[in-house]
């Protein structure tokens, strides 16, 4: 299909999330969910899982002019399954013309996605839920301190992987493959999107409107104070994780899987790592040269695979 999305001139100019939240400055979670209600508008309605994105939307104000519906961490998807129902019922018995009829979206963090909301998530996968499913992956359960999540990198800090003299790397677990667990379910769309690229995350969202049934969008979600970082550089870190091969930007509809951006030569994780405080044990007081090569032997394995 042919995107109307060519410029970022074509950004849509209503603003369905409107300014005034408690969120963190510079919160790479917050302008994800802007650019997607943009490109959804007002007709959605959004479940969202317990998280930083509760702060969102507190009661008895709203920064949207589309629904909000606010769940425990684990039922999300469970609360779509509800909605999506209701409105097909209502306008099967004729009580709402179907040109009246919402987008269902699920807005959770990579706690809920990764963890604590899988098993509701696999089973409206399994039922053929038709919603949209936005991750804000900031890496960690960032709302309730910043422990460390399934979703935390190798080797980054967090409150419950705080690096030692005898387990320096911090997080010892790799990433949980999301964008695989979701693939194996064999839904009819899913693709990572990146704060940085504004345009692919907008097609993106556009080509998964031509599809009914489970939608994935895994989103790098840079945040300020779980990562220790200043928020005038997130979108900065978040496209030097593209340019590293950090998160790769990807789609697959129906299974196979194609890259939106393969890089020749891609800039070494150290630049990523070097500007956030969660890998700042990685250079101080003394640079673990073993662990910056074991990271960036991680990312460089799984390009091999994609260009083989």
């Amino acid at each position: 299909m042919t995107s109307k999305y060519r410029t970022l001139k074509d950004i849509p100019l209503e603003e369905v999330l409107t300014s005034g939240t408690s969120l963190c400055a510079g919160c790479g979670g917050m302008l994800l969910v802007r650019i997607f209600e943009k490109v959804l508008g007002s007709d959605a309605i959004t479940v969202n899982a317990a998280g930083c994105m509760s702060l969102a939307s507190v009661f008895p104000l709203t920064p949207f002019k589309s629904s909000w519906f606010y769940v425990a961490m684990p039922s999300a998807p469970a609360a779509a399954q509800g909605i999506r129902d209701a409105l097909d019922l209502l306008i099967r018995k004729g009580k709402i013309d179907a040109k009246d009829d919402l987008k269902v979206v699920v807005v959770t963090g990579d706690g809920a996605a990764s963890d604590i909301g899988l098993q509701s998530t696999s089973g409206a996968l399994h039922r053929g839920l038709d919603f949209y499913y936005l991750v804000y992956d900031n890496e960690a359960y960032a709302n309730t301190g910043f422990q460390a999540s399934s979703s935390s990198p190798y080797a980054s800090a967090t409150k419950t992987t705080t690096p030692t003299e005898i387990l320096p790397e911090g997080s010892l677990l790799t990433k949980k493959d999301l964008f695989e667990i979701w693939r194996a379910h064999k839904p009819p769309y899913i693709a990572t999107i990146s704060p940085a690229y504004v345009m692919d995350m907008m097609r993106k969202i556009e080509k998964a409107s031509q599809y009914k049934g489970p939608k994935l969008f895994i989103a790098h979600s840079p945040c300020p104070p779980g990562w220790d970082i200043d928020s005038d550089i997130v979108i900065r870190i978040a496209k030097l994780a593209v340019e590293t091969g950090i998160w790769p930007l990807k789609e697959a509809a129906y299974g196979e899987v194609t890259h939106s951006l393969i890089s020749r030569t891609r800039r070494p994780v150290e630049e990523y790592l070097k500007l956030q405080g969660r890998f700042e044990h990685l250079f101080k007081p003394e640079r673990k040269v073993k662990i910056i090569q074991e990271f960036q032997k991680r990312v460089d394995d799984y390009w091999k695979n994609v260009t083989k």
